[in-house]
């Protein structure tokens, strides 16, 4: 698998793609967001983007904006910004999951491989291949998300991840801690405001692709559940 390692600081990069290329992948380097989509671009097998945000003329959000157009590729934030807000607007924008630095790269590894299994291992439980709810018709192996009127929504894994989980157990509610350990598959640190930025996301792709049906019900203090 490419991971591509995206940082205008070259030593970061450096010490990433060592850790990346232990674990046996290949890492692809990039030094500003321009030479970040064009190596996207040459490379479309690529698994996994680790993107810094701060760089010149093309910011790490405008980059995730850009990829997001036409490609759901896990993307992992590695970022000097500490604050709620730029956690919560990177994760609106379209990335999959963030850490500040400074970092311990064996942090960032596990948060890799995490993103990993959920874009390369379909959903492991054994639930149907296909799930109707509501307005939405769900297919588990091919990872599509359809509408009544055959409309197709675009989500990311983590995305569909939390969709599925919950419409296959129906009228169940999920604390943000149950969702952050079964779709992300790691252990709950400071998960909600990680979870809710994610579900909030997917409401909105579901509710602008449906004319505004509310698919994910908020059960206040407890979690978020569909209704069978």
């Amino acid at each position: 698998m490419k991971i591509l390692i995206v940082d205008d600081d070259k030593e970061i990069v450096e010490l990433l793609s060592i850790y990346v290329k232990n674990e046996g992948y290949e890492p692809l380097q990039a030094l500003s967001g321009k030479e970040a989509i064009t190596k996207l671009a040459t490379n479309p097998d690529t698994a996994l983007m680790i993107l810094d945000i701060m760089m010149p003329n093309m910011s790490g959000i405008e980059v995730v904006k850009q990829v997001r157009k036409d490609s759901q590729i896990p993307i992992l934030i590695v970022s000097a910004k500490t604050g709620d807000m730029d956690k919560i607007q990177g994760l609106i924008t379209g990335a999959d999951d963030y850490v500040t630095k400074p970092f311990n790269p064996l942090e960032v590894m596990a948060r890799v491989k995490s993103l990993l299994r959920r874009s390369t291992n379909n959903v492991t439980n054994p639930e149907p291949d296909e799930l109707e709810v509501g307005p939405l018709t769900i297919e588990r192996d091919s990872h599509e998300v359809t509408t009544l009127t055959g409309k197709q929504i675009q989500l990311t894994a983590l995305e569909f991840g939390i969709l599925y989980l919950l419409a296959s157990h129906p009228n169940r509610v999920f604390s943000a801690d149950e969702i952050f350990e079964r779709v992300w598959q790691q252990e709950s640190i400071v998960s909600a405001k990680t979870v809710m930025v994610h579900v909030s996301h997917l409401r909105d792709k579901i509710e602008e692709a449906t004319g505004g049906e509310k698919v994910i019900e908020t059960v206040w203090g407890v979690g978020y559940k569909v209704e069978g």
